[in-house]
This record gives structure tokens, sequence and C-alpha cells, in this order.
């Protein structure tokens, strides 16, 4: 569903209303509505399509340092480098076996996905690799604010956390909190780095385009994480056509 346009013509939003705006984005394209999160909160998928997911993401994940160093770079405002600064410190950590990186790959480790695997990225699917690219090229190519504004998912991440992790640990026996535990610390970043970002946008978004350039960065993003389960549906749900390439079971031992 496309998002309707603001009226060109009309008084900026206010700040209230923009949020709004931003959140209505999220009640009609954040990915907690995809049938492959149904299948995996509910514990209606296998063990290998799990593992197919885990080993996905963690091509997202190891993306996010590398998305946020190029945004830091094209910023002459300190107070939005020192404060997206912190945003590789939690993905990477301060030293080796820190990060969400890491608590990723402890995920994957659950899930006897070989460490050495899962980071070539070589399993992953095509259309996960592009999508992330995608992200990654969008924060570097345009404008910052539109940038800060495609961070806004995280506005929504607290409530599917939340769902996953109850939901997993109840309905997986090869999930427990210790593999999960890179949910447990977004619970409390995500809040913290959404509030950043939603607070720079009011206060720069002012006029009507600027404001319908970050709704579209926000919907774009959603598109990036939806266009991911999109490809995990196909590839392992229905009608389980893996690209050739692509993780299989025993894929990651060949």
């Amino acid at each position: 569903m496309s998002n309707p346009s603001l009226p060109t013509d009309a008084p900026p939003l206010s700040g209230s209303e923009l949020e709004e705006a931003l959140r209505a984005v999220g009640a009609r394209r954040y990915h907690n509505l995809h049938p492959f999160h149904r299948l995996l909160h509910g514990g209606e998928l296998d063990r290998d399509q799990v593992r197919a997911w885990a080993l996905n993401r963690y091509c997202y994940q190891a993306m996010i340092p590398i998305k946020d160093a190029g945004l830091i770079a094209r910023t002459d405002d300190r107070e939005l480098r020192r404060a997206w600064l912190q945003r590789i410190v939690d993905h990477d950590g301060k030293q080796d076996g820190e990060g969400g990186i890491e608590r990723w790959l402890r995920l994957t480790d659950g899930l006897d996905l070989p460490r050495a695997y899962v980071m070539s990225m070589r399993g992953a699917l095509p259309a996960t690799r592009f999508a992330v690219a995608a992200y990654v090229h969008f924060v570097r190519e345009r404008s910052l604010l539109e940038a800060v504004a495609s961070s806004l998912t995280e506005l929504f991440s607290p409530g599917i956390i939340s769902e996953r992790v109850a939901g997993m640990l109840a309905n997986y026996s090869f999930i427990s909190t210790e593999t999960l535990s890179y949910f447990e610390t977004r619970l409390s970043q995500a809040p913290r780095d959404a509030d950043f970002a939603l607070d720079y946008v009011k206060r720069h978004a002012v006029t009507r385009s600027q404001q319908q350039a970050v709704i579209d960065a926000l919907s774009f993003k959603c598109d990036v994480l939806w266009a991911q389960l999109d490809a995990l549906y196909f590839s392992y749900v229905e009608p389980r056509f893996v690209p050739p390439g692509a993780w299989s079971p025993g894929a990651e031992q060949a």
C-alpha cells in the first residue's frame, strides 16, 4: 500500500502531526504484519526454516554499523556524530566478544550454523543481499534527513521483539534465552535510538517537502525489511524454491 502524499500547498505539519504520520506508516507497513513473521513467532516453522531466517538476517545485522558509519561520515554536526556513534558500538562492541553482531552469531551458533559460513554470507538469498545493499546506498546517497528518518523503524521494534522472544521460547525447543540475547539488549537500545532520530526529524523536517521525504524514507526502510521476508517465504515456505547457491540444509557443510 502506497503512502498518501502530503498536499504541497498546505502548511507544514506540526511535530506531533508529523510523528502521527510516521507512526501510521509503521501501522500499515512494518514487517510484523508479514506472514513469515506470523509463522516464526507462532511456532509454525521447522528448525531449518528458522535457520534460514537467522542466516539471512545476519547479512542485515552485519551491515548496520557500515550503514551507520556512512551516515556519520556525511555530517559536520558533532551532536549527531556522537549520538550515532553509539549505534556502531552497540553492534560492533568495543572489543571481541561484545556487541549485537556477536550476539546474533550466538543465535546462529545455537542453530548449528558454522560461524565462518554465516559470516561469509555465501548462503544468503540474492534478494537479501540486494535489499541490504539498497539500504546502505540509500543512507549514503539520499539527504541526511532522509538517512536519519530511515532508521525510524526502531519506533516499532520493541513490540515485535517482545512478541518474537515470547513466541520463539514458547514454541521451539531448540531456542533458549541465551541464543536470543541479541533481542534483550535491543529492548533498551532501540527506544533510545528511535527517540533521538524522531526528535531530529521533527526539528529538521520543517517544510512539506522535507516532511514528505522523511515519510517516504521510513516507507522505503519498511520495504527493505519486507523484501527480505518475501524472499525467505518464497524460498523456504511456499513454494520452497531456493535460488542456486543459497543455503539449504547441509549446504554449509559443502
